[in-house]
């Protein structure tokens, strides 16, 4: 009997296991070779970080997830709920179904490729949201964030969550936020999150705030989710939090 929805760890147990593998075997060739030795604790020592990660992102830790997933939602503008709105990387449905659950009369869609390794799939959304209740309200597609299948306007809304720094067709992540500003009405409103403060991949971020102006919104505000008092020391490095913003607004 379905009783308790399933979203995952955006810590995958692959980035435990796999270095954590390698530690073992070079701990082990290190009695041959012992220069392996400052390799091996290398990888142990990425192994033991990305488990502590995983741990506080957890409900049974620190629940950083649902956290962060809130502090998004909180960020979205006001919107009353009536008509339809996009989550671009849905993954297991987590924010999709809390946007469904915050706006009763609004039907949402959620959007993903689902690749292999992340432990999420349409199946698993579909039966998260039987399970919150909003599966008559609620629908889920594969899509690629960089070609939306959606016509120009087509959402009231539209929100992303730690997505677009990982679709790997496209090198200047800008455009896809601008995809996603393509698929939303005038007038409608919108919420991303994602490493807005990697320089390296979004520039300065007020020229990134620029920049999506220059899309044709009305309005774009960034909050740096880094500094918000939830988020522990050890998960403020780059490549976790530490570079994490929402950018939000209205078309």
């Amino acid at each position: 009997m379905e009783k308790t929805a399933e979203y995952g760890n955006w810590v995958t147990a692959r980035l435990i296991v796999v270095p954590g593998v390698l530690a073992v075997s070079l701990a082990g060739a290190a009695v041959f070779v012992p220069a392996l030795a400052a390799a091996a604790a290398a990888f142990l020592l990425i192994s033991i970080y990305f488990a502590y990660a995983r741990r506080a992102f957890s409900p049974k830790g620190r629940d950083i997830q649902r956290k962060v997933l809130d502090l998004v939602r909180s960020h979205a503008p006001d919107w009353d709920g009536n008509g339809e709105a996009l989550e671009i990387g849905c993954g297991s449905g987590a924010l999709t179904i809390q946007m469904a659950k915050r706006y009763p009369n609004a039907r949402v869609v959620g959007v993903d490729m689902w690749g292999s390794g992340w432990g999420s799939s349409k199946d698993l959304c579909e039966r998260n949201a039987r399970i919150e209740g909003v599966a008559e309200r609620v629908s889920f597609h594969s899509a690629n964030a960089a070609t939306l299948p959606f016509a120009d306007g087509a959402f009231d809304m539209v929100a992303s969550n730690m997505v677009f720094h990982e679709v790997h067709s496209v090198k200047d992540k800008r455009k896809l936020v601008e995809e996603a500003v393509r698929v939303l009405k005038p007038g409608g409103v919108f919420v991303f999150q994602d490493l807005f403060l990697w320089r390296r991949v979004y520039g300065p971020i007020d020229d990134l705030l620029d920049a999506i102006r220059s899309f044709g919104v009305e309005s774009a505000e960034f909050v740096d989710t880094s500094r918000s008092s939830f988020v522990p020391k050890g998960l403020k490095l780059p490549f976790m939090l530490g570079t994490a913003g929402i950018v939000y607004g209205r078309k």
